[in-house]
């Protein structure tokens, strides 16, 4: 799966559109791409995603071994790599624009249940390469230095 510019910016403005998009990350056991629904938050060119489960998240799990991540909102797709976020500065400010996007009282509910656990969040950067296939964060920059890129063509 190749990001054109074209397919990049119709993806950044049905994201701007909508309160849920798919994610597809790859199993860190079964090598195979799985798909979910997840809340998200854009900011800019950044795709911020607040795993319900914290650090045990399954799919969160599955981007530690393999930063690769898919983007469909409703049609528009795109491939990029996922930089988790744990410093509790930043994971604040996460949600903090979470709650802003779907309501504190709401997503008070939410982060009340997580927030015994190791919180963590993910950044996407809209317009930037993916890693290869079975690339590990341990390969990847750290996340100082970018978040996700799509993929080039094959």
């Amino acid at each position: 799966m190749s990001t054109s510019k074209d397919s990049l910016k119709e993806l950044k403005e049905r994201l701007a559109r909508y309160r849920e998009a798919n994610i597809g990350v790859i199993g860190r056991k079964s090598g195979k791409w799985t798909s979910r629904p997840v809340w998200f938050v854009l900011e800019g060119d950044k795709v911020l995603l607040l795993p319900v489960e914290g650090s045990v998240t399954q799919w969160y799990k599955n981007i530690l071994e393999n930063p690769s991540i898919r983007i469909d909102a409703r049609g528009a797709r795109g491939e990029f790599r996922a930089v988790p976020v744990t410093d509790a500065k930043s994971v604040k400010s996460v949600v903090e624009r979470f709650r802003e996007k779907y309501g504190a009282k709401f997503l008070s509910c939410w982060t009340d249940r997580i927030f015994g656990r190791i919180l963590s969040a993910v950044h996407i950067m809209c317009g930037r390469r993916a890693p290869r296939s079975g690339a590990s964060l341990r390969d990847s920059p750290s996340p100082d230095r970018g978040s996700f890129r799509p993929m080039p063509a094959e």
